[in-house]
């Protein structure tokens, strides 16, 4: 399998460059050349299929001869380590829970992949040649799963950044007390200038020597593993016979792109709603036909406080740039901190279940798609587990949230930052970095 960056000025790569390199040297995401679609009959089957096999069978061809079968397939086997069950909310709505992983965030599944592929190419790497650094962004979740999932990694060192006073403390506590090979550096800005500076990093030459590499979904290990839970939650539907539609609350896209390339794939999905906060780039693309990125803005649901969404652009490359094709089978709509506390405390009051601001936001989405187009099966993703977001849940709902074991580990550990603002000083820590 072939990479190409989507700004088309570099030199097509392996899955195993692509994912060394995380993004192009003409500063493009990377992109797979070709999508070949899953036998139709293993699609029918999904139901007696084990998830390792599922997810192994729809990795296989975006990883091609960098991985083989053999530690493709027990990297698959140990990334899943946990459940993802679908939850009925009312008649023809689920959540499909994605926070039962270390760091109880949906991207404990790609953070696992990504960093079990890097160590295996690692392992023939020569000492002279230097460790990798992973220099990721989060605007909430990412930090800590990729800190978790990097945690001790022969080879590697992990730098996050991270938004000063925009993530929760337990998000904040999960990416700053594990010590080892990960450190933590909190900006003084938003997710988009923490972006911006990953992105600058990896186009310095003079960083050369510090084999830079991304953990953020732009890479492709991260962004492609987040495709198997998409066929597990249809696995797991007990009607198949209804249109099924996903609603994904969406900050930079990397999850929904993810299921929309599921869906090229063969999974048998009608249409995709991408729900976001009031960062509404997306939803007011599709409304004026003009992409215009914007500052970021503070919400409850925070993890989606994104300008200018990253992903984007491979999601219009799966539509090979036509509105019309993309506006067919992906809508996305915005949603305000007002409303999704509002939908929050009238789903539990319906059904008891608790949302995050972030599940809400999804499943406000999934409704507002409903309402125009019924009689379809609706699944929304709950992509972090309640605790995360412990202050704004329990002020809203008026309930006490346990502490899951996850949580409860890093609640009394030390917070270990370095507080930068600028570019300048990131690259003088990368510099000064053993």
């Amino acid at each position: 399998m072939n990479y190409y960056s989507l700004n088309r000025n570099s030199e097509k790569t392996s899955f195993r460059n692509a994912v060394i390199q995380g993004l192009a040297p003409d500063k493009g995401l990377y992109f797979p050349e070709t999508v070949e679609p899953l036998d139709p009959a293993f699609i029918k089957d999904l139901e007696n299929i084990s998830n390792p096999e599922i997810a192994y069978m729809a990795i296989k061809q975006f990883v091609g001869d960098d991985i083989p079968e053999a530690e493709l397939r027990n990297i698959v086997t140990e990334t899943l380590s946990f459940d993802f069950p679908l939850e009925k909310v009312e008649d023809d709505i689920y959540a499909l829970e994605l926070f039962h992983g270390p760091t109880m965030a949906f991207k404990d599944v790609g953070a696992r992949f990504m960093a079990r592929c890097l160590g295996y190419f690692n392992r023939n790497r020569k000492q002279d040649a230097g460790k990798v650094t992973v220099l990721v962004a989060t605007s909430g979740d990412t930090g800590g799963a990729v800190a978790s999932g990097f945690l001790g990694v022969e080879g590697v060192d992990v730098v996050i950044l991270y938004p000063s006073g925009k993530v929760s403390d337990i998000q904040e506590r999960q990416l700053t007390t594990l010590g080892k090979n990960i450190r933590a550096l909190e900006v003084d800005g938003t997710f988009d200038d923490c972006q911006d500076m990953v992105k600058t990093a990896f186009l310095d030459k003079s960083l050369g020597e510090k084999n830079l590499t991304s953990a953020n979904s732009i890479n492709v290990a991260r962004w492609l593993p987040q495709m198997f839970y998409f066929f597990f939650a249809y696995k797991q539907l007990q009607h198949k016979e209804k249109d099924v539609i996903f609603a994904v609350p969406s900050g930079n896209f990397g999850n929904i792109c993810a299921g929309i390339m599921a869906g090229k794939l063969g999974l048998p999905v009608d249409h995709f709603v991408a729900a976001t906060n009031i960062n509404d780039t997306v939803p007011q693309y599709l409304k004026n036909g003009t992409y215009s990125p914007k500052p970021s803005k503070q919400t409850i649901s925070n993890a989606m406080d994104v300008g200018n969404p990253s992903n984007f652009v491979r999601i219009q490359q799966l539509f090979d740039q036509d509105i019309e094709a993309l506006k067919a089978k992906f809508s996305s709509y915005s949603f305000s901190d007002d409303q999704t506390r509002k939908v929050m405390a009238n789903i539990y009051k319906a059904s008891g279940y608790v949302a995050d601001p972030h599940g809400a936001v999804g499943y406000l989405g999934l409704k507002k798609y409903l309402e125009q187009n019924p009689g379809k099966t609706g699944i929304f993703l709950e992509t972090a587990h309640p605790v995360k977001f412990l202050d704004i849940v329990e002020d809203t709902l008026g309930v006490q949230v346990e502490i899951p074991e996850q949580i409860r580990a890093v609640m009394d550990k030390e917070k270990i930052k370095r507080s930068i603002s600028s570019y300048e000083e990131l690259k003088r820590f990368l510099l000064d970095s053993k």
